[in-house]
């Protein structure tokens, strides 16, 4: 049919449509106009269905002069806060909400113009006691906005893992990245890791992180780049691509979350070409029973935390061969000294944007982590392994 959907004579019968597909329309409707056309989708759609949307971000595509652009080039975070926040009711009273499966840029405009303002986003209709998981936990608690803001401050430009770009050039150097070559970026945070890998080795780096927040900064921190990086919110656990396709798999302090790695290292190994490598720096354990008090803190965080012999040897039976499982906790130690030294120097330039709670969460977080490490609790590993 030809119609208008921002039309109120528009008539969809509730809880009809298994999907709604749109490419291209909402950056044509006033802010008003796309929320509204949101709460009439999740009333038409039924539950379990689905929404796909694309649209431009940011900036217009391409060069070409308009003499008028009625385009809204929005960020990301528009779309998705709207979406997320939008409820409907059905006639019981029941409340449904949309859940976030994935975002991500459209690859192929990364790839032929390394732009990152095409976006798509797929959302399902759930009932809205569903509570979002794990991943609402890390957007909603460990990293909301202003989370990853301090992290950043304490970290560097750019970067959410230990020793930011120092550490990063280090490790990354040993992988001997050539041009062309694809590199996926497991828990790849804000981006800092990706940015280098592209500009200095030209390769092209796709980003996965289950933290809707993490993307949307990256995103951000990508546009106007012209780095060949694409991003997208993705599980690792249940995310699948065809084998055969990464000539490096790399993650930084992030599968402490995973509870299965034997499944994902399987995953890992079938993902990467004949010769790929995986590098990954994690937390790990020493060998036998933790005190009282780190099982607690592991608990608490959610981590699943091994010795380094038994690190390395779960990547050795996901099929990986010159195995490398180094114990870098001397390092970490040193890390953690002088990002808490050089944080507490310039505790002034901190508080300028950010409260003296915020300030005292990272500096005791930063003591936490040195006296659990000093006491060979908490470790830190790199390993390295070939397909």
């Amino acid at each position: 049919m030809c119609a208008d959907v921002t039309s109120p004579d528009l008539t969809i019968e509730a809880n009809s449509i298994d999907l709604i597909f749109s490419n291209w329309l909402l950056m044509y409707l006033s802010d008003e106009e796309v929320e509204q056309l949101i709460e009439r989708m999740v009333k038409w759609l039924k539950v379990g269905g689905y929404i796909f949307f694309r649209e431009s971000c940011f900036h217009q595509p391409g060069d070409a002069e308009r003499k008028e652009n009625p385009t809204h080039y929005r960020e990301p975070g528009f779309y998705t806060k709207v979406f997320k926040e939008c409820h409907s009711f059905n006639q019981d009273g029941d409340s449904f909400k949309l859940s976030l499966l994935t975002f991500k840029c459209v690859g192929a405009y990364v790839k032929i113009k390394k732009s990152q303002n095409q976006i798509c986003w797929l959302w399902q209709k759930v009932n809205s006691t569903e509570d979002g998981g794990f991943q609402s936990f890390l957007d909603n608690v460990q990293y909301k906005h202003s989370g990853i803001l301090r992290y950043e401050r304490i970290f560097g430009d750019g970067y959410v893992s230990t020793g930011g770009a120092e550490t990063t050039k280090e490790f990354v150097d040993r992988l001997d990245l050539k041009s062309g070559q694809k590199v996926l970026d497991v828990g790849c945070g804000i981006g800092g890791g990706d940015f280098y890998m592209a500009e200095k080795y030209e390769t092209h780096v796709v980003g996965i992180d289950l933290s809707i927040n993490m993307i949307l900064f990256a995103l951000e921190r990508a546009n106007g780049c012209n780095s060949s990086v694409e991003y997208e919110v993705a599980d690792c656990t249940t995310k699948t691509y065809p084998d055969n396709t990464f000539d490096v798999i790399y993650s930084r302090d992030t599968i402490l979350h995973i509870q299965d790695k034997l499944s994902l290292f399987k995953s890992f190994f079938k993902w990467l070409k004949p010769g790929g490598r995986v590098l990954i720096s994690d937390y790990f354990k020493s060998p036998g029973k933790p005190s009282e008090e780190f099982a607690a803190y592991i608990k608490q965080r959610g981590y699943d935390l091994h010795d380094v012999e038994a690190y390395g040897q779960m990547l050795k039976n996901a099929g990986f061969c010159d195995v490398i499982a180094e114990d870098r906790t001397d390092q970490f130690l040193s890390v953690l000294q002088k990002e808490l030294a050089k944080f507490e120097k310039n505790k002034d330039d901190f508080l300028s944007d950010f409260t003296q709670e915020d300030y005292d969460d990272i500096v005791n977080g930063w003591k936490a982590k040195l006296q659990r490490t000093s006491a060979g609790e908490q470790r830190w590993g790199l390993f390295i392994a070939t397909k």
